[in-house]
Formats: structure tokens, sequence, C-alpha cells
């Protein structure tokens, strides 16, 4: 079977599907396990009635999905092991972005279930810690090198920060308003009619403003497995951007020319060396001290990959296994640069300048999300935040104070949940929506004096911290599993 040109069995076009099926069901689950968060206010102050509100969020979470920028979808990317994300289309990779999917979608709809407002960023990310960690194991490599763990770190600070500033963001914000904004009808308890006009507009545009950015935000870790998916077993249309133009090759041939006396200056003894790809990978595990022949292989790759771009004016003009090794050089040379920014290797200015402007070109043939891919992930954000609400919704709405949520409270915590969000969202850091507007919600009960439900909150704390643990154990299980079978079931290598 033809699949956007390249030949298929059947098999393989079944595999494909259940693969992309899983990675939208896994938005699908998001959408009314984690975008339910963004409704509870307006329901529970009377803004809007349920269905309204659930399509209202369904909508701009379908628009924020369209509007991403693709960081938080490579920032989750980054964290798989780099073996595992250049050989996608082996045992090892399909496996890993099932165990990914599955142990992700198993975690949500069990802690929806339950009504717990669990984190899916959580989720995903502890799921990619416990493949990266068998993987290593089964393959006998250092342990070090199973996860990319600076980006382990990254990521977890922000997602460890977010609900601090979110309970401490949302109680000052509603000190604040107390102070500033004398009017009583905002400190009251909804009394089952709407709210005045005015007090809904503020409510409408926080409920907007989380359920876009959730979808920014939210949406973009299926989309980069969802690419991911596509690059193993579509190489020939996606392992590399097909939107490419001619002055976007001819852009990256002329900052490898640019560049290329900066690597000669730093190895002069230019190699042509049997394997300096290997040399990158190898530096990408290594620790910061381990530099041995790198620049000799930076100065190689960086003719290489001039070589390979110069003339051209299509990626289709290349062989699809050209394709294939041009993607994994491309790769491995821009996340090499990164690393040697991030420690400081380039004290001229104008050197750094040029590197990321070249590692910008080069970030356009990898890390890319084709629109349609955007399109299918929004349509499964929107459509799972319109089904499947109402458990979240009550927990969060009813059992986290023990008085009724007042317009004041709902709003400032939306509106540092917006904020908080969104800031993430320009940093590429994958936050969670759930841990940001409970914990904000907590906050403004703890400044209002309303008091807390402290089962609810022992519950979400503890969901919190079981939510890393079982989903590293589910993620290496079923990885585990998953690539016994397709080694010895089906003998897929």
């Amino acid at each position: 079977m033809d699949i956007f040109g390249q030949a298929m069995p059947l098999t393989m076009v079944f595999a494909l599907l259940l693969a992309l099926g899983l990675a939208l069901s896994f938005e699908f689950v998001n959408g009314f396990h984690d975008t339910a968060n963004a409704v509870a206010t307006v329901i529970y102050t009377n803004t809007l009635k349920p269905v309204q509100a659930v399509v209202w969020s369904g909508i701009w979470n379908l628009i924020g999905v369209l509007a991403s920028s693709g960081l938080v979808a490579f920032s989750v990317v980054a964290l798989l092991p780099t073996e595992l994300v250049l050989n996608v289309g082996s045992s090892a990779g399909f496996a890993m972005v099932f165990s990914l999917l599955i142990s992700a979608i198993l975690w949500n709809v069990g802690t929806w279930y339950l009504g717990l407002p669990a984190s899916s960023s959580h989720t995903l990310i502890g799921s990619v810690m416990g493949v990266g960690m068998a993987h290593s194991l089964l393959a006998g490599h250092a342990f070090r090198g199973s996860v990319n763990w600076l980006k382990v770190r990254e990521v977890f600070t922000a997602l460890f920060v977010s609900p601090l500033l979110g309970f401490l963001g949302a109680a000052l914000l509603l000190l604040l308003l107390k102070t500033m904004v004398k009017q009583p009808q905002l400190y009251e308890s909804p009394k089952g009619q709407p709210p005045p006009m005015w007090i809904r507009a503020i409510l409408m545009l926080t409920c907007t403003g989380v359920s876009f950015f959730h979808g920014s935000n939210d949406g973009q870790k299926g989309m980069g497995l969802i690419v991911l998916i596509l690059v193993g077993m579509l190489p020939s249309a996606f392992a590399l951007n097909p939107a490419t133009g001619p002055e976007d090759l001819q852009r990256i041939v002329m900052c490898a020319h640019e560049l290329q006396p900066v690597f000669e200056k730093r190895a002069p003894l230019t190699l042509d060396m049997p394997d300096p790809t290997a040399e990158m990978s190898a530096y990408l595990k290594a620790s910061g001290s381990a530099k041995k022949r790198l620049w000799e292989s930076l100065e190689y790759k960086n003719r290489e990959i001039a070589a390979a771009f110069e003339g051209r004016t299509s990626v289709a003009e290349l062989s699809l296994e050209k394709r294939k090794s041009v993607r994994t050089d491309l790769y491995l040379f821009n996340e090499t640069i990164a690393k040697l920014i991030k420690q400081r290797e380039f004290s001229d200015q104008r050197e750094v300048s040029a590197l990321v402007d070249y590692q910008n070109a080069l970030q356009h043939e990898t890390k890319y999300i084709p629109t349609w891919v955007k399109v299918a992930v929004a349509l499964a954000l929107g459509c799972g935040t319109m089904v499947g609400w109402r458990r979240i919704v009550v927990t969060v709405g009813e059992k986290i104070g023990k008085e009724h949520l007042t317009y004041a409270q709902g709003a400032s915590a939306e509106l540092v949940t917006m904020a908080t969000i969104g800031l993430a969202d320009r940093y590429g850091l994958p936050v969670s929506t759930t841990h940001v507007l409970s914990s904000g919600i907590a906050g403004t009960m703890a400044a209002n004096r309303s008091g807390i439900q402290t089962g609810t909150i022992r519950n979400i704390l503890l969901a919190w911290l079981l939510t890393l643990p079982i989903c590293v154990v589910l993620g290496a299980g079923i990885f585990s599993a998953v690539v016994y079978m397709l080694l010895h079931v089906f003998g897929i290598r």
C-alpha cells in the first residue's frame, strides 16, 4: 500500500494507524482530564451552563493547539534517549512510542475515574523516564545516559515551581482585589443566578485564556510523539521537513560555510573520520569534560551537511537513505552545538549569534510539525474537552474549599493559571494545568480563610506523588514487554 509516496506492507500500515490512534487518544483523554479545570470556575459561578462552558473551552483549546509554536513538543522529545529518537523505526523505537502512550493513557483514565486532578505532564514524563531506564538496562548501556537528565531537571523544576506560583499568585491576587476593588458582589458565593455582566466578562476571559494556553501547551505533547511516529515509519516523506524550499537549503549551506573557520580553528587536524556521528552521539551522553576528537567531528560533519544540500532545491532530491542519514547528522550536530553553547565553549558573541542562526536553520528541517498533525491533535483535544469533564469539575469546584467558590476566587485562580501556562509556553516548558489551577483555588481559599478540605488536598498530593513512580514502572514494564513481543513473536528488529 502506498502511503505518502512510500510503499508499506499491510502490517506496517496497521502499526502506523494504531500508533497514530494511540497518540490522538492520549490527547482526547487529556482533553476531558485536564481541560475540565478550565471550566470548573465558570460552571460553579453560574457564568455559563455546563454544556456552553465545555463547548467554549473545547473551541479555544482547538485554537490554542493550532497557534502553538512546537517548542513544548520538542522539549518532551528531548527527554528521550538520543538512540531511540534517531532509531524510532526500530523495534525499540516502536516499543518506546507504544509504551509512552499506553502507560500515560492508563494512568490518566484511572485518575479521571477516581475524580483526581492528576497531571498529564507528570504522567508522560514519568513514562519517558521508565522507557529510558528500561532501554538502558536491556541494551546494556550506562544508566547515566538512559534519559536526558539535564532536560529532566529543567522540566521538573517547571512542574514543581508552577503549582507554588499558582497557590501564592492566586492568594496574593485575591488579597489585592479585596484591597483595590470594593464590590461586595465579587466576594459573595453565587446565589444560583448568573453574575452581573462585568463579572461574567472577567470569568469568561480567564476561562478562555486558560483553555487557549492549555491547548497551546498540552496539545504539543502529543504532536512531538506523532512526528516521531511519522519519521520512524514514513521516513521518505517525514525524515526532513517536506515544506523545505530552496531558500531554506541555501540558508543552511551559507551558515555552514560561514562557520567552517570556527570549527577549523578548534580542530586544526581536520580528519576524514570513519564515524564522526558516533563522536557527537557519545558526547551528548557523556559529561562536559569528554570532548576528545569532538571538534574534528563537528568540522567534518559541517562539511558533510553543506555538501548534502549544496545545489539542491528540495529535500526530495535526496535518496531515502540519504534523507535518513542527513536527519541523524542534523539532529546530533544541532544538539551538540546547543550543549556546547550552554557550557560556554564559545567566548566570541558573534560566533554564538552565528551558531544560533545555524541552529534555527537546522531545526527547521528536523523540528517541525505538519499542519495536518496540528489539526488532528486540535480536534482530538477539543472533542475530549466536551466529554467526561464532570468528575474533575466536581472535585475542583466543590471539594477543595469548605465554602462555595466566589467570583473573585475563580477569576484570581484562572488569571494566575493563564499567566503561568502562557509563560511556560513561551519558554517551551511543559507544565500542568491541573496542578496550577488546583493550587490556585486552594490558595484563594486559604487567603479568604474559607477553609480547605484536607481529605481532597491529601488525595491530590498523593496522586501528585504517585504519578511519577507509577508511570516510570508502567513505562518500563510495557516497553520491556513490547520489545520482547516485537523481537520474539513478530521478528521485528
